[in-house]
């Protein structure tokens, strides 16, 4: 029906590519795929060595297929990982690797299921683990649809199929990080000696409303960090171009903004014929941490993401480990 034609088109599309054919009755044809991808300097191997050692993983699918697939691309990144036919069978599992006192870290549960489906497995998981375990939903329909719910039942992320590895190492490594840094937030601050210092740091704000400029420059100045705001992308591409070269530090980036949004001002920063503009530390800002802006705003050239409203000491530490080379 050339169904698969209209659907591979939407995926191209929607990672700001194009694609072209060629075909002659008789010959052949010859399609060209065309997308814009950030250079890598790691492969999957190499970012499987920052999973914890020993992570475990239970795989949730009543599709026999859909298990065996998933847990192909898991040991693709180094881990491997027990099956559950059932959210059921997935919860019995659970509760007895805990009471053993080997729990499972991660579980990756289908969305649609018969019975118990991901949310409700989620729900149940959540009444005996205290949110121990990671979840992450795997589903073929709109994220749209789910995700206020999700978030409501303690899903930690949502993926959609059909899995692949760097998405997948991606998801688990950004699950993780969040749940370590609310861990932390829990903890005692520590010493300004311990933590380091942003003094002095000077960056620029893109951002369209006024009075979350505002906030988040009175947030930079409690740390001594002095900022420059552009109201929208189009001016920030303008104020960095006038700018000496190392003027700005970093940048904080609203996603969506008028005249020009985020991910086109950061395409406009990195394409300026100057060293600083290809290294600049640009932060994604955005309202929504489960939007499709997360993957969109690491093509685009930027090399963070934080969730709206933005969380003071997660700002600070991903300054610090951006700006100042420290590991918060």
């Amino acid at each position: 029906t050339g169904l698969g034609m209209a659907i591979t088109k939407n995926i191209v599309e929607m990672m700001n590519g194009e694609i072209k054919v060629d075909s002659e009755k008789g010959v052949g044809t010859i399609f060209t795929v065309t997308v814009t991808l950030k250079a890598s300097h790691h492969s999957v191997h190499d970012h499987a060595e920052s999973l914890p050692a020993g992570l475990k993983i239970l795989v949730v699918d009543d599709d026999k297929v859909a298990c065996d697939h998933a847990c192909i691309v898991v040991n693709a990144i180094g881990v491997s990982a027990d099956v559950a036919r059932s959210g059921e069978k997935a919860l019995d599992m659970l509760r007895e690797a805990k009471a053993q006192g080997s729990p499972y870290h991660l579980a990756l549960t289908d969305y649609k299921m018969p019975g118990m489906d991901g949310l409700q497995f989620t729900r149940a998981l959540r009444a005996f683990d205290g949110g121990e375990t990671a979840v992450i939903i795997l589903t073929g329909f709109s994220w749209d649809d789910i995700q206020d719910e999700a978030k409501a039942a303690g899903v930690d992320g949502i993926m959609s199929k059909p899995l692949f590895t760097d998405s997948l190492m991606r998801e688990i490594q950004h699950v993780l990080n969040r749940r370590e840094d609310s861990e932390a937030e829990a903890e005692p601050k520590a010493s300004e000696e311990e933590t380091g210092s942003l003094e002095g740091l000077h960056v620029l704000i893109a951002e369209d409303l006024e009075i979350n400029a505002e906030i988040l420059m009175d947030l930079l100045d409690m740390e001594g960090v002095s900022a420059e705001h552009a109201e929208n992308g189009q001016i920030a591409v303008e104020m960095f171009a006038a700018s000496a070269p190392g003027h700005f530090e970093a940048v904080l980036m609203d996603v969506r903004m008028p005249v020009m949004d985020g991910l086109e001002a950061t395409r406009g920063i990195r394409a300026l014929d100057r060293d600083d503009a290809k290294t600049v530390p640009i932060i994604a800002m955005t309202a929504n941490a489960f939007d499709e802006d997360v993957q969109r705003s690491l093509q685009a050239g930027m090399n963070a993401h934080l969730s709206k409203p933005v969380e003071p000491e997660r700002l600070y530490d991903t300054l610090e480990k951006l700006c100042r080379g420290k590991e918060s």
